[in-house]
């Protein structure tokens, strides 16, 4: 008897694929710890110490801190962390709470009695007769200039003396005008040589007190940001504005202090700064070619600020800026 033919093996079924695996905890828990800290770093900044200019140097790039924090959202939106983006969604939340009153509108507008101009024409500018140039087609009533040294002061003078008929220089600073000036004289701020003087200027809707300032740079170095000389010129400056009795009072010039500085605060206490009351955005002055932070000021007392702004890029490593007032 013949044999049935055995039966084909059952063919065995393909295993299942694996499935995707659920993301991690540790992936998230750490993105979303580093969005806390960001954020704590930019709400608590006036806590951090400022020995070795720690303070000043994460307080002049505060605003800067939404670039960390936008990246740090966008990789939490794509691994989707739920935990991630509700921190990242708070962390926006407090960075508009802190600067979006500089993103909108301000000032009072309007028609100005004086307008002022200050600018670091920067000690090693390659072209001043060019900067001269835009400066005098700003069209501004009164130009303060820092950092003029050497041949490039009769170059300014080649360039401004023609519309600007009063002028005064001390050290390397320079004031241009078409109004008199008078009463000039230096005011000590612990440097040993000018580096700042006070005078008047006599408008046509009347006088005004004008200080114009450099005030003393910070250093990066093995130590750390070198802010205290800083500090020391910018305390002595303080005092000097408490001390004038001047009802009007401009001050402007290179304060290597950001906006954002606790530092400036012993100014803003007194004075009200032009960018603040007036200006669109950050109003960043240095480096001139990618401007990230506002060293450059006007402030003021005694007057209505209508206006400010920043001016475009000259020969200087630093931009002008350019505050109007209204008696």
């Amino acid at each position: 008897m013949a044999r049935r033919p055995a039966a084909p093996p059952s063919p065995v079924p393909p295993a299942p694929a694996p499935a995707p695996e659920e993301p991690g905890f540790v992936g998230p828990l750490v993105l979303t710890v580093m969005i806390v800290l960001v954020t704590a770093l930019m709400l608590g900044h006036r806590w951090i110490p400022d020995g070795y200019g720690i303070g000043s140097l994460v307080e002049s790039f505060l605003p800067w801190l939404g670039v960390p924090l936008a990246i740090l959202g966008a990789i939490a939106v794509f691994f989707r962390s739920r935990p991630a983006m509700i921190a990242a969604t708070l962390s926006v939340l407090a960075w508009v709470a802190l600067f979006g009153p500089a993103l909108l509108p301000r000032g009072a507008g309007g028609s100005a009695d004086l307008r002022v101009l200050s600018h670091n024409v920067y000690a090693a500018n390659p072209d001043p007769a060019a900067t001269g140039r835009a400066l005098r087609e700003a069209d501004a009533d009164v130009i303060a200039l820092q950092e003029v040294t050497g041949d490039a002061s009769v170059k300014f003078h080649s360039e401004l003396d023609s519309t600007y008929r009063n002028r005064t220089e001390r050290g390397t600073l320079a004031v241009y005008s078409k109004y008199p000036l008078s009463d000039v004289r230096p005011v000590d701020i612990g440097m040993g040589w000018v580096r700042a003087i006070r005078m008047t200027v006599t408008a046509p809707k009347g006088q005004v007190t004008l200080y114009v300032v450099h005030l003393a740079s910070i250093r990066l170095g093995a130590g750390g940001l070198a802010s205290q000389r800083r500090d020391d010129t910018l305390r002595a400056l303080s005092a000097a504005i408490a001390a004038d009795p001047a009802r009007r009072l401009i001050l402007a010039g290179d304060l290597n202090t950001a906006s954002t500085d606790r530092s400036l605060g012993e100014l803003t206490s007194q004075l009200t700064e032009a960018q603040r009351e007036a200006g669109s955005f950050f109003g960043f002055t240095w480096p001139a070619e990618l401007p990230l932070v506002r060293l450059d000021h006007v402030l003021s007392r005694g007057l209505t600020i209508t206006g400010t702004r920043v001016l475009g890029s000259t020969a200087s490593d630093h931009r002008p800026v350019e505050a109007s007032f209204r008696f």
